[in-house]
């Protein structure tokens, strides 16, 4: 892939800076909540954009949470915006350790647990009638989809099987303009036995019919609706495992793409998979999102050049917004500034783009908007 923008030079600081921009930055901790401190990300994850359709120039991530609570590795995950602008994502450990599921306040910078044993909950979206959906993984998790009340808190289970067989480890989603939830089904991680042989991508209708929209992918993750509704595109990341002890053997790779499926009237697969991206030995996507004019925002986890990779519907690239530094190697813990999701807001915030790094959820104000028909009318 080629990339067009350069990152800000490392070069050391004067020291009458680096005062000054402690003395800034004391201010900022005595003015903002603890929880919601926003400041630039750090020198070597900085980035200088283009001056583009895309990005505002010198435009940079700002952080507005970090986790806090003690568990096990794991990421941040499945930022998805709530009809009041709230952003909700996700904090997935590895191990035993329970998930959370938070929300991000734009308008007070105030970051809340919204529960704190979410099931391993991995991607997130929401509904017309504003209750929220999240994908249940694996390793200990609840291995389905869940239906959150934002006022009680309370989840229930929406489906957890296909043709009585337990999903693999439910991981993203994408909800239609008719209601319907797209949502994929690999497994990364866990060591609970597995009932389907395959993974796959599933719609959950809203009669509560779960039907098989493609099984031509090796191992589907984010996964985003065009907004014409005719177009699914899928990241197929098959990174074979994760190491995270020196003793693990490489993992076996596969297939690191972005895929176009066409889609019919009846939102299903009606025609040959396009190859939108192709990441070749590096990692590929992640969580993705659409803005209003159809381009396509993906989490590029590649250790090469980590960032948000925007394409149009052809798979032109159109910019890239570096979040970690180049060439990265060792274990998952050892990796700094790699994307997990990516999400627009909405209303006054609809200009921000909020994005999901190592364990923080990051913001980066942006040209283009996002869509969200369903809940912008609300």
């Amino acid at each position: 892939m080629k990339f067009t923008n350069t990152r800000q030079s490392n070069s050391r600081l004067p020291m009458n800076t680096i005062f000054a921009v402690t003395f800034l930055l004391s201010a900022v901790y005595s003015t903002i909540a603890y929880n919601a401190v926003v400041f630039a990300v750090e020198p070597t994850t900085a980035i200088q954009n283009e001056d583009n359709a895309i990005l505002l120039k010198g435009s940079v991530p700002e952080l507005i949470y970090t986790r806090k609570a003690k568990l096990n590795s794991g990421l941040t995950e499945g930022p998805a915006v709530a009809a009041d602008g709230s952003i909700y994502f996700t904090d997935m450990p590895f191990g035993t350790d329970n998930g959370m599921i938070l929300r991000f306040d734009p308008k007070t910078n105030q970051t809340t647990i919204f529960n704190e044993n979410s099931g391993k909950s991995n991607g997130l979206a929401f509904l017309r009638d504003g209750s929220a959906v999240s994908c249940d993984g694996a390793d200990g998790g609840g291995r389905r989809l869940v239906r959150w009340n934002l006022k009680t808190g309370e989840g229930t289970t929406l489906v957890d099987r296909f043709l009585g067989k337990r999903f693999n480890s439910p991981n993203d989603l994408s909800v239609d303009l008719k209601g319907r939830i797209y949502f994929t089904d690999p497994r990364y991680g866990g060591s609970e036995p597995r009932e389907l042989e395959r993974e796959a991508v599933y719609r959950l209708d809203t009669d509560g019919t779960v039907i098989e929209i493609t099984r031509d992918i090796e191992k589907p993750n984010g996964i985003v609706l065009s907004p014409d509704q005719k177009t699914l595109y899928v990241g197929d990341h098959n990174n074979g495992g994760n190491r995270l002890k020196p003793t693990d053997p490489e993992p076996k790779r596969g297939a690191m793409k972005i895929y176009a499926f066409p889609l019919d009237a009846d939102g299903l697969v009606n025609g040959q998979r396009r190859t939108l991206v192709d990441f070749g030995s590096e990692n590929g996507c992640d969580g993705m999102t659409v803005d209003s004019a159809g381009n396509v925002y993906a989490s590029c986890r590649s250790l090469a050049r980590p960032g948000i990779n925007v394409v149009d519907a052809a798979g032109k690239e159109l910019a890239f917004v570096e979040t970690g530094a180049k060439n990265q190697k060792g274990l998952f813990d050892d990796w700094k500034g790699i994307p997990s999701n990516v999400e627009f807001g909405i209303g006054d915030d609809a200009h921000s783009l909020y994005i999901t790094i190592d364990k923080s959820l990051y913001r980066l104000k942006v040209k283009t908007r996002g869509f969200h028909p369903h809940l912008e009318s609300k």
